[in-house]
């Protein structure tokens, strides 16, 4: 692991740092529905009812909970915040509520998007749901105040994988408004679904008990990057026992031999799940650090 680090960072922009993180409690229960707004403003992203839906229940409607960047401060940069849960759940508080609040605190408007997850929705339905996100916002742009040419988005875990297939699968020609995501921020992501390091989990709840071979191959993020992938932030810590870190290496050497722009961060000790980490003095670094990055891209200059 060590060797293949330095020689990482060797090619590109890495960091690798010390942690040992305290437990983090929590106060909610993660499910298939997002359930940490309260009654905040959201949207429905298919109001006559999603593709192959298979009821009418809230699980069954995918939705966007608006958080719009304070007026004073926003920049016009937006993302989608896709919180993580194995395809199985939604961590809709750590990994969608506080990061929301977070961006917002850059002036960037977060949509934290409810996709519908296994074992009643397998893919491609998720992807389905992120990217109708992504079309949606660009289509109001101007009702919520966004730029549409800077509408990035946020993954976790799980929603990291979803996060990076928005941006590594071809976009439908066939529509009118692109579903390419502009930038990427990835902790943790879960990116291959074939190699030894895949997460069991998440790729038995997206796929099946039995996974076609093709489209494991399909999903495996690392083989899909392409010149045209949008550049990347990815977070992770070399300890993590859920989802290896070798999933954001190797997504890290995939974009770096496609020249797409591209940050990697690798903290030595941290478990999988931190969300922000705003309890951990070193991992709390990492959103520091992305800020930074999103800085130097110009994704946080304010619009005109």
């Amino acid at each position: 692991m060590r060797r293949l680090c330095l020689l990482l960072a060797a090619a590109g922009s890495v960091s690798i740092a010390n942690a040992q993180p305290p437990a983090t409690a929590r106060t909610y229960r993660s499910d298939a529905v997002d359930s940490a707004h309260g009654d905040r403003e959201f949207v429905l992203l298919w109001p006559e009812g999603a593709p192959g839906a298979v009821g009418n229940e809230p699980q069954d409607k995918p939705k966007l909970t608006i958080y719009r960047a304070p007026a004073a401060s926003a920049t016009g940069a937006a993302a989608v915040v896709c919180p993580g849960g194995g395809y199985r759940t939604l961590a809709s508080d750590h990994e969608g509520k506080q990061v929301a609040e977070w961006l917002n605190s850059l002036g960037v408007s977060a949509f934290v998007l409810q996709y519908r997850v296994g074992p009643r929705y397998r893919h491609p339905a998720p992807l389905q749901d992120a990217r109708r996100a992504l079309r949606l916002l660009r289509s109001r742009a101007a009702e919520y105040g966004i730029d549409e040419r800077r509408l990035g988005i946020v993954g976790f875990s799980a929603g990291g994988h979803l996060a990076s297939t928005t941006g590594t699968q071809p976009d439908d020609p066939a529509e009118s408004v692109s579903a390419r995501p502009d930038f990427m921020v990835l902790a943790y992501p879960v990116i291959s679904l074939q190699a030894s390091f895949t997460h069991r989990g998440s790729l038995t709840f997206l796929l099946g008990e039995t996974p076609d071979p093709k489209l494991q191959e399909e999903l495996s993020n690392e083989k899909r990057v392409s010149s045209r992938t949008p550049p990347a932030f990815l977070f992770h810590t070399a300890d993590d026992a859920s989802v290896p870190v070798e999933n954001s290496i190797a997504f890290f050497a995939a974009l770096r031999a496609e020249s797409v722009p591209a940050e990697l961060h690798v903290f030595e000790k941290g478990r999988h799940g931190v969300g922000l980490a705003q309890a951990d003095p070193a991992l709390a670094a990492w959103p520091k650090l992305c800020e930074a990055w999103l800085r130097t891209r110009g994704f946080l200059e304010r619009k005109r």
